[in-house]
């Protein structure tokens, strides 16, 4: 499979089969995103890849914690507001993938159940949360970014599927307790990732793309 082969064919996958990615295969396909580039090759990212019953175990406290209704306290800043075609693509986002789920606009608790699911990993065998020290700033958080979609490549390359989470980097309390983070470490975001489960209505969503002419500006 080709580069260009995985990002067409890549999607957000939010429902996984139990089956868990050989390890062996995880270490490999881990090593290999350590070549990823990083400003002065700083390489900062602290990655936390947790499976098994330690991911089920997680999951419940994650869980718990956003039913309470607590206000998210993020370690990084993930408090921008889209405004303008950034919001139409989120709602954008959003709107096709409830409509694949056969989720009414109006229906917020099947809304708010479906959101609940970033926190239970989509059911997927592993899931990974990438940390930094909270120092590094967005620096930091463009050099994750990189490693982060290396690593999503080289997973999608074996046929092993993925879904990025923002979502798990808004309660970071719990997760740092349970990894047992040093202090002055961050939880950036998260990803779940395993085998797809192909016939799950949310992973019959696919999102657009912009044009050409408006993300990329040729000069000379």
């Amino acid at each position: 499979m080709t580069l260009t082969d995985i990002l067409h064919n890549r999607y957000s996958v939010r429902a996984f089969k139990p089956d868990p990615v050989p390890e062996a295969t995880l270490k490999e396909v881990f090593q290999l995103a350590q070549r990823a580039p990083s400003n002065c090759n700083v390489q900062p990212w602290q990655t936390c890849v947790v499976s098994g019953a330690k991911k089920d175990e997680l999951k419940k406290i994650l869980v718990g914690t956003v039913m309470k209704q607590q206000t998210p306290q993020p370690d990084f800043n993930w408090k921008v507001a889209y405004e303008g075609v950034h919001r139409e693509r989120q709602f954008g986002s959003a709107n096709a993938l409830y409509s694949a789920m056969g989720i009414a606009r109006e229906d917020k608790m099947q809304r708010n159940m479906a959101m609940l699911r970033n926190w239970a990993f989509f059911d997927a065998p592993h899931v990974a949360f990438f940390t930094m020290d909270t120092y590094l700033d967005i620096m930091g958080a463009v050099d994750v970014g990189i490693y982060a979609q290396t690593l999503t490549m080289l997973l999608k390359e074996r046929g092993i599927d993925s879904c990025m989470q923002g979502a798990l980097g808004q309660f970071p309390q719990p997760v740092r307790e349970f990894l047992g983070l040093p202090e002055g470490r961050g939880v950036l975001f998260g990803m779940s990732f395993g085998y797809a489960d192909e016939a799950a209505a949310a992973n019959q969503c696919r999102t657009e793309r912009a044009e050409l002419t408006d993300a990329v500006q040729f000069i000379g």
